[in-house]
């Protein structure tokens, strides 16, 4: 990425392609905004995609001293989006960039054309054993040998997809964790997770009044689809749908149906 904000001590950081009505996606844990780049070249020609890596994840900052918790992400997000001069902009969001792209809506009070939650993490229960784990554990984490902490990363992100993941594919979500300050950094945002901020977003769903659409896959291991479902009941006007034959990570698993998805909601929304 080619551009970099300053915020509170971070630097994130971000791009921008394409012209037409704006579009910023929101990527999850433990990726970054690579997830969404082939979504944003393809929707390019019609809209102006906006890309950003959260602080603690990606090509942003990583830096020890600063919390990376659903408050600190989705304050930072109001924060760009002010800079960035956006006027209701379509906002999409995946697995914790759901949790975000909320707080940022319903306390921070950020203003959205429509939003897209595509298996996020957004109301309770959350949280993998071995999420458990590693917040009753994550000084000890910490020091694993990097070829173990690789094969904990491999065999964690491996499990988001349905189909299996392509060796390039794999490579690419886990980059950023693999390195002196991303081993740590991929532990300490498990230990600031924080379920209390999702009850919070819970509690004020009913009071959300732009378009929102829920999009799951059939075959989420990380978050099963009766979530998806109660969430979407949740949202006054939400609609639901689910693709066959994907798993968390549907940007792999099903590419073209989630493509069409995408297309079709914000082009219906853009009119």
């Amino acid at each position: 990425m080619d551009e970099r904000f300053g915020w509170d001590g971070r630097s994130i950081a971000w791009e921008r392609v394409g012209s037409g009505p704006p579009v910023v996606f929101c990527h999850g844990t433990p990726f970054s905004s690579r997830v969404w780049s082939r979504y944003a070249d393809a929707l390019s020609h019609d809209f102006t995609v906006y890309l950003w890596d959260m602080p603690g994840y990606g090509e942003s900052s990583m830096d020890p001293a600063h919390p990376v918790d659903f408050d600190a992400q989705a304050r930072a997000f109001a924060a760009l989006l002010e800079q960035w001069e956006l006027d209701r902009p379509h906002v999409v969001a995946h697995d914790f960039g759901g949790a975000v792209s909320l707080r940022a809506a319903l306390v921070e009070k950020a203003a959205y054309a429509s939003l897209m939650l595509v298996d996020v993490v957004a109301i309770p229960p959350s949280g993998s054993a071995f999420f458990r784990f590693v917040k009753r554990h994550p000084e000890t984490l910490d020091e694993l040998p990097a070829y173990i902490h690789e094969a904990i990363l491999r065999a964690y992100v491996s499990a988001a997809s349905h189909r299996g993941l392509r060796d390039e594919e794999l490579a690419e979500l886990i980059g950023p964790w693999c390195t002196e300050t991303g081993q740590p950094a991929f532990y300490r945002q498990i230990a600031q997770y924080d379920e209390e901020f999702l009850v919070t977003n819970e509690r004020l769903l009913g009071s959300l009044t732009i378009p929102v659409r829920v999009v799951w896959g059939r075959d989420d291991a990380w978050i099963p689809t009766e979530t998806g479902r109660r969430l979407a009941g949740l949202i006054p006007g939400a609609s639901y749908a689910e693709i066959p034959d994907a798993g968390h990570l549907i940007q792999y698993d099903a590419p073209v149906a989630l493509a069409s998805a995408l297309g079709g909601w914000l082009r219906s929304r853009s009119r």
